[in-house]
């Protein structure tokens, strides 16, 4: 069993909107050869369709079994493919070996020349069951041992999500070492919903466990689950339309009650071109008792996400063997990050004086490292670190440029700003160097005390630097070091500049925000049914918003998001015009004639970035001229029916049909060529026109 701590996928567009969650719970069970839950069944009781047995499973769906789990089965046929039922399910055994006996196992465990004879009679189950198989010539094992789960349920949902079931067979909840389960994942077939009375596309042995730090105090727990073969070993399925692994997380959102802070990070990040894992939503039942699955199990909506790993589908790096120990093949590839306070073996040290060293910092991959390899990486950061810290550390040739891709620096710090995830910089801070590659931050990952939630280290409010907020002792300083850099600062803020004109707009944003959450509406409000902590000012250690209805939580983050937006856009913040390089040409002798500078002033522009009948939503971004100004207003008269219900990002004031929109206190300081924007709700009686617009500044 491979039980790595693996990670998360790299860049690549996730296959689908909507996703599904997983959970592996269940302990081994003790041996006993009589099978728990089973006894004989006359051959004529047997002889009736099985399939019928099957709760709310017809025929046709229990012949359309899952082709995941075939390999599963081995040498021995089973007559039930691995599924759900309702009351008993009855289960005739056969092989494929000639003249071979069966033996068969209830309890987990492979079964032996010593397990109970398979007497040709159908075995009959009542509660959950794991039933393993092997065929037997004399008492020697021959062929492949098979394995079938079927899981007793009493549940009528009908989902529009994925569903996920892990089922531990009553074995309890594991803490930190993996559990063995059986896990089945349903999804919507062309009707557009699903249930667990539906053939599962997946259904396998699986391992779970306890995952994360503080979400592992959660009620709403997060596992790691690993697929299973017959022994032990991983095995790789497709999952949701994400490429196989066996390797996998399940993360509940709990303080984001939104429910989407994390995907959307991931989807801008790797559009952005930045790794982050794929992931779907789902939603998830977890039974850990012995009886069937129960509506009391629903543990709401999950995301079921890859893990960062090194693998060809995820970080795809060259692969470090225990015997690449010289160079080249010592320098690459590894995986790496910063866990403050919570760092575990293998970590890497720093020399130097404090105030010049890293903490904290965790060697992801590989595993096992060697003791070369550790030393070999230990001493390329330190190489880097000291760089950093050195006088001419921004020459282009032999500074940190050498060491690090600045694109990818300058991305994560991007979407840690903008995101202002609690723990950015400092926890769950991914880096990777490939051989013969530089160093490159990435993957993303644990996003989810983001756009206003959290409450510490200032990260909930619109206004302030997410990298200022220190923490001691520092995990690391090395976004601070960067910053030192004007060119680092006016390459960051060019890129800034350039997503906001696309990718991150504010309509492209506010669209993107709109395609997470409607395929959720549903499944949210069964998730809030389950966990009604939607006015809680806290959940767990963290503050969160109080907004009494899941759509509102939405539009809470929406509204945080498009004023933190605005506030990047400030001079504070990565507004300002980008400098350019100094002339290659000396400047004249003779200075030229001087000229008085010219007057502030300002442009807007208007666009409607979406209607709906009676309604509309607009944005107006505002431009300064060739002068910084420090205050603008924007003037517009709309057509008959067109008024003004709510904005943001401005103080906006109507009489009649003329609207006033002046800056608040957060965008109104622009500097030259610098852009802001705000954007408001509307209602109109027909198709909302554009109005002339005056923009003055002072």
């Amino acid at each position: 069993m491979n039980t790595r701590n693996t990670g998360l996928p790299v860049a690549a567009l996730r296959a689908a909107g909507i996703a599904a969650t997983a959970v592996l719970v269940a302990g081994f069970l003790v041996v006993s050869s009589p099978p728990a839950g089973a006894e004989p069944v006359a051959a004529a009781q047997a002889a009736q369709p099985v399939t019928e047995l099957l709760a709310g499973t017809p025929a046709a769906d229990a012949a359309a079994a899952p082709a995941a789990a075939e390999d599963l089965v081995g040498d021995i046929t089973f007559s039930v493919p691995s599924g759900t039922f309702q009351g008993e399910v009855a289960v005739t055994l056969s092989s494929t070996v000639s003249g071979a006996q069966i033996r068969y196992t209830t309890n987990g465990q492979p079964p032996t020349a010593q397990s109970s004879l398979y007497s040709g009679s159908a075995l009959r189950f009542t509660r959950t069951t794991q039933l393993r198989a092997q065929a037997f010539v004399g008492q020697t094992a021959t062929g492949a041992p098979g394995t079938a789960m079927y899981a007793a349920q009493n549940v009528t949902t009908a989902h529009d999500l994925p569903v996920v079931l892990i089922d531990s067979y009553g074995a309890g909840r594991p803490d930190r070492e993996y559990f063995d389960a059986t896990t089945m994942i349903f999804e919507p077939t062309g009707g557009g919903t699903t249930s667990l009375a539906a053939a599962p596309t997946l259904s396998t042995r699986a391992g779970f466990r306890l995952r994360g730090n503080s979400s592992a105090t959660f009620e709403k727990t997060p596992f790691r689950v690993e697929f299973w073969d017959n022994e032990n070993d991983d095995a790789d399925y497709p999952v949701l339309g994400m490429p196989a692994d066996s390797d996998w997380v399940l993360r509940g959102p709990f303080p984001d009650k939104a429910l989407i802070r994390e995907a959307l990070v991931y989807d801008l990040g790797r559009e952005m071109g930045l790794p982050a894992p794929r992931y779907a939503f789902a939603e998830f039942y977890l039974n850990t008792d012995a009886a069937p699955v129960g509506a009391s199990d629903y543990m709401g909506v999950y995301m079921f996400m890859e893990t960062i790993k090194n693998s060809k589908d995820r970080l795809d790096l060259k692969q470090l063997d225990s015997d690449d120990v010289t160079l080249p093949k010592i320098q690459g590839g590894y995986i790496w990050k910063f866990e403050w306070m919570a760092a575990e073996e293998p970590t890497l040290p720093c020399t130097g004086p404090a105030a010049t060293c890293w903490n904290y910092l965790e060697v992801a991959d590989p595993s096992p490292l060697q003791p070369q390899q550790r030393d070999w990486l230990r001493g390329h950061l330190q190489e880097f670190n000291d760089v950093l810290h050195s006088s001419n550390f921004a020459d282009p040739t032999t500074g940190y440029r050498k060491y690090i891709d600045v694109d990818s620096f300058i991305d994560l710090m991007i979407v840690n700003e903008l995101s202002r995830e609690m723990d950015a910089y400092v926890r769950s801070s991914h880096f990777y160097k490939d051989r013969d590659s530089k160093i490159f931050a990435g993957p993303l990952w644990d996003f989810d005390l983001s756009f206003g939630v959290g409450g510490f280290f200032a990260n909930d409010q619109v206004s302030g630097w997410q990298h200022q907020q220190t923490r001691q002792p520092s995990a690391n300083d090395w976004f601070a070091q960067l910053l030192r850099d004007p060119a680092f600062v006016n390459q960051a803020r060019s890129r800034w500049q350039t997503l906001r004109r696309g990718l991150l707009s504010d309509a492209a944003l506010q669209t993107r925000i709109n395609a997470l959450a409607t395929p959720l509406t549903n499944a949210a409000q069964r998730n809030f049914q389950r966990w009604p902590n939607l006015t809680a000012p806290t959940v767990s250690f963290f503050r969160t918003p109080t907004s009494p209805t899941w759509q509102g939580q939405v539009q809470v983050m929406r509204d945080w998001m498009l004023r933190r937006a605005a506030w990047l856009d400030s001079t504070a913040g990565w507004g300002g015009s980008v400098t350019t390089p100094p002339p290659t040409t000396p400047p004249p002798t003779t200075p030229p004639p001087t000229t008085p500078p010219p007057a502030a002033g300002c442009t807007a522009t208007y666009a409607v970035t979406s209607q709906w009948t009676g309604g509309f939503q607009g944005e107006v971004r505002v431009t300064a001229g060739p002068s910084a100004i420090s205050n603008w207003t924007v003037t517009w008269t709309f057509a008959g029916g067109q008024s003004v219900a709510q904005a943001w990002n401005a103080t906006v004031t109507s009489q009649g049909s003329a609207v006033t929109a002046r800056n608040v206190a957060y965008n109104g300081a622009l500097g030259a060529g610098a852009s802001t924007a705000f954007g408001f709700l509307g209602s109109s009686s027909g198709t909302p026109s554009t109005p002339a617009l005056t923009c003055t500044a002072s």
